[in-house]
């Protein structure tokens, strides 16, 4: 501890030489030592680094929250999606894993399905609760329940940006085992995507209970093995077909990176369609 402190103390010293100013060799020379300073401390107490570091990360959710946002920003497309008016990226040879994975994809017993269940063309998406692209996203798939009728959509909850994604998918695949039809989900999953700030337990338990969800049975689903093997389910789901990030789509054979918009949905619909005929 006393040693820490020495550290800390002398650090103090360097870094308060750059408030008075100083000669531009001096100045380098000041940020050299501090540099070797920094340098020492963290080789010689990688231990006591790691400890600061995870007590800020704690006490400072927030900024972690800030971090991880801008990381993701400077991904590939295929990670953290794209321009609304980019085109689709398909993913190199997705369709054989689409086609071996297909029944999971289309068709599973633990998926919410809006649209058409009949449709001609199913668009799986995959989406996480605190991704901004998939707020985004939201009113694009919106406008493709409206406007196609012929079109199947399966969205599947992939809880990837943390603790409260995780515990808002809970609330989300409860509240469909209440409403196998869709629309209590439909007007659950609008009103939590559509909130701009982060999803949490009490967001969506809040969400919920607006939809006229019974919050009883809400909260005894929520801890059950069918919401685990749900969760489960879509994680293995999206490793098979190589969705790396969300959005990510299942259109016809064919996955689709990113919140690339509606119109480019919309030709990977029309694509699919013609392929099918």
């Amino acid at each position: 501890m006393i040693r820490r402190m020495c550290w800390i103390a002398a650090t103090a010293t360097i870094a308060l030489l750059f408030l008075v100013p100083l000669p531009a060799s001096k100045a380098q020379d000041a940020h050299q030592a501090l540099d070797a300073l920094i340098k020492e401390y963290l080789a010689a107490h990688p231990e006591e680094v790691r400890e600061i570091v995870k007590d800020y990360v704690v006490n400072h959710p927030d900024i972690f929250r800030d971090v991880l946002g801008d990381a993701l920003k400077q991904q590939p497309a295929a990670v953290a999606g794209t321009d609304a008016n980019a085109n689709p990226k398909p993913i190199a040879r997705a369709s054989d894993a689409v086609k071996n994975n297909a029944d999971t994809l289309f068709r599973s017993a633990r998926q919410v399905t809006l649209g058409n269940p009949s449709g001609d063309v199913t668009m799986v998406e995959f989406f996480d609760y605190n991704c901004g692209y998939c707020k985004g996203a939201l009113p694009a798939m919106l406008t493709l329940l409206k406007d196609d009728p012929r079109l199947k959509i399966v969205l599947k909850e992939w809880p990837i940006l943390g603790p409260g994604s995780v515990e808002a998918a809970r609330v989300a695949i409860a509240v469909h085992m209440q409403d196998s039809g869709g629309q209590k989900y439909l007007t659950f999953h609008s009103k939590l995507l559509g909130d701009p700030g982060p999803a949490n337990r009490e967001k969506a338990l809040a969400a919920a209970e607006a939809t006229g969800i019974d919050m009883t049975r809400l909260q005894r689903d929520m801890t059950s093995d069918e919401v685990r093997a749900t969760i489960d389910e879509n994680v293995d789901l999206a490793r098979a077909v190589g969705i790396n990030g969300t959005p990510g789509y299942v259109i016809g054979d064919t996955v689709v990176a990113g919140a690339v918009g509606v119109a480019a949905l919309q030709d990977q619909i029309g694509m699919a369609r013609a392929h099918a005929h």
